[in-house]
């Protein structure tokens, strides 16, 4: 009882010195330690971030354990590791520097928002570019277009522009009509909303693409090998329907079937994700979902 007691009265006398610079101060480092999560996590050196923290963490259990082979591994990486992750991150602190300053402090980006009516707007979204992607496909004009899932895709998005539209058919067929400004980038949907078009999207250097496809179909591909989205192609040499996805590209789909394909990944994978974030259900709560 001593003890606790003991131990009371030092977190008094620790909590009776603290000063109102040193609240300020860790309110000043937690608000620099959220913008930076913050930034880092629309881009796709998000996922990078991740396997830095994971390293980390395995450092420090290396010294509690008393692992020495595995710490003296983590010591020598992290040795060069701040010259491998200005390398790595060069391009987002590049524009974090720049950005630095009021757009910074634009505290209404702190405010969360649930949107309950998420899966309908999606699979409302889904229908609605399927549709489009059929009269593309009659007219043999070519599309491509990206759902950004998991991997956020902001690197990719700041190369178009912004829309932030309702997705609908007549929008998707306008974006890709021939000789419009923004025909031949891609269109990027973000939970559900086109939102951006004319973007540029990386080139897949495998050489296994067939010789016939074209640079929209190497584009697909090479998005889905750097992320974990889906990318639907419609070719302007015969109308084929085409989705990449994990660096394969898989072709001939129709209406019914697109509609089908998208569902299944888009809209399960947002239950699954909106239910471990908000309710922490276990796997056999995801499979129902699945079913």
């Amino acid at each position: 009882m001593s003890a606790i007691l003991d131990y009371l009265e030092y977190v008094g006398n620790q909590l009776a010195e603290i000063r109102i610079v040193d609240v300020i101060d860790i309110l000043l480092v937690a608000f620099l330690f959220y913008w930076m999560f913050k930034f880092v996590w629309g881009r796709r050196a998000g996922k990078l971030l991740v396997g830095i923290v994971f390293l980390l963490a395995l450092l420090g259990l290396s010294i509690l354990l008393d692992m020495r082979a595995l710490n003296f591994i983590l010591k020598t990486i992290f040795s060069v590791g701040i010259v491998a992750i200005v390398i790595v991150f060069q391009p987002e602190l590049r524009s974090a520097l720049e950005k630095v300053g009021i757009e910074s402090l634009n505290l209404k980006n702190l405010k969360g928002k649930i949107d309950t009516d998420v899966n309908s707007n999606l699979r409302k979204s889904i229908s609605e570019i399927c549709n489009a992607a059929e009269d593309l496909s009659k007219n043999k004009t070519g599309a491509l277009i990206v759902f950004e899932r998991t991997t956020r895709l902001g690197d990719v998005i700041r190369t178009g522009t912004t829309i932030d539209a309702l997705a609908s058919s007549f929008l998707v067929g306008n974006i890709f009509f021939p000789n419009s400004p923004m025909h031949d980038g891609a269109v990027i949907i973000r939970k559900g909303r086109v939102h951006a078009a004319g973007c540029f999207l990386p080139l897949s250097e495998n050489s296994e693409i067939g010789k016939q496809l074209g640079t929209r179909h190497r584009a697909a591909v090479g998005m889905s090998e750097n992320s974990d989205a889906l990318v639907l192609v419609v070719s302007e040499e015969n109308g084929i329907i085409s989705v990449a996805q994990d660096g394969e590209l898989k072709r001939n789909f129709n209406r019914k079937k697109l509609e089908q394909y998208l569902c299944s990944y888009l809209i399960q994978e947002e239950k699954r994700q909106r239910t471990r974030f908000f309710k922490g259900k276990n796997n056999e709560e995801d499979n129902n979902d699945n079913a």
